[in-house]
């Protein structure tokens, strides 16, 4: 593992290359205005400095020229850069094609990981090189933030909600978990590491867990546990809405507004029912708030997404 201190952690995902590039443009251009702005000062200080033998009696009160340069040049520059750091940031959450999907939930003082295989890990991380993976995040208690240095991503993982984030190792190797955002006590002791392996390794690696079923059969198992399918089976008598295919579709709700489902909509329609009532069902669906532990709830979400229920 790289050491933690050093002036530059090593760059082991697509974004962080592309994020250094922005850093370093930005620290480039700052550095060069900073040393431009006080070589011209240190300029007149000395050729203006008291007693010097200087022309002071017609000073120019306007130069267009030069006021339209000092205005468009760097309004223009700074434009272009707040665009270009958008657009980057921006491609943490815009999510490739096929991603692998890993959920984490954090509490203090540890990072629990389950796979999309059932296998679980906790304070590490195992990723396959080359794919990309979206990390689909919620905290069990308070605020954490998921900070990796030589991926280049930071997100705040926050109770009540899911974050995600989306990139692709590009470099094996052993590098730094850690969590950026006070959370308690032990905040400094909440670390851990991030393994990326080739995918052939990643494979085998999945393939030793522990026999367990698949993340989405765990959700089947807990959807019917529940009693979901109660509801929003084929067979059952309640209307209810229709959950195959549910995720990225676009959902009317009652009072008019329109929305994507994603995994807090899905959430929310676990613990809080009555926030978003799909238009054209009763508010009847019970709240599971404080009954339905996080792990639960992302395997019932990882099963929606799976799609196609078995037919019971």
């Amino acid at each position: 593992m790289e050491p933690l201190l050093r002036w530059s952690a090593p760059t082991a995902s697509d974004v962080a290359r592309r994020f250094d590039v922005v850093f370093y443009s930005w620290l480039g251009i700052t550095s060069f205005v900073a040393i431009g702005i006080f070589a011209v000062a240190v300029y007149f200080l000395v050729r203006y400095r008291a007693g010097a033998q200087v022309d002071r009696s017609a000073p120019p009160d306007r130069n267009p020229w030069l006021e339209g340069t000092w205005i468009g040049l760097p309004l223009t520059i700074f434009v272009v850069m707040g665009a270009w750091g958008a657009y980057e940031y921006s491609a943490l959450y815009r999510v490739p094609a096929q991603a692998v999907p890993i959920y984490i939930v954090a509490k203090q003082w540890m990072w629990k990981l389950q796979h999309a295989n059932g296998r679980r890990e906790v304070d590490e991380l195992h990723l396959p090189l080359g794919r990309p993976v979206r990390l689909i995040m919620t905290s069990q208690d308070v605020i954490h933030s998921f900070y990796a240095p030589a991926l280049r991503v930071k997100q705040d993982v926050v109770p009540g909600r899911y974050t995600s984030l989306s990139f692709t190792p590009d470099r094996a190797g052993e590098y730094y978990l850690l969590c950026a955002e006070y959370c308690g006590t032990h905040h400094a002791g909440m670390r851990g590491r991030i393994v990326v392996m080739s995918p052939a390794a990643y494979g085998q690696w999945l393939a030793a867990g522990t026999e367990v079923p698949g993340l989405a059969a765990q959700g089947f198992a807990v959807f019917r546990r529940y009693g979901c399918s109660g509801c929003h089976g084929e067979r059952s008598s309640v209307h209810a809405p229709d959950l195959d295919g549910l995720l990225g579709r676009a959902i009317h709700l009652a009072d008019g507004r329109t929305l994507i489902a994603d995994e807090n909509y899905v959430r929310d329609s676990i613990l809080l029912p009555k926030k978003d009532v799909v238009a054209g069902f009763d508010p009847i669906m019970p709240s599971f708030a404080g009954q339905i532990p996080e792990e639960d709830i992302a395997a019932i979400i990882d099963y929606i997404r799976a799609t196609g229920r078995p037919h019971e």
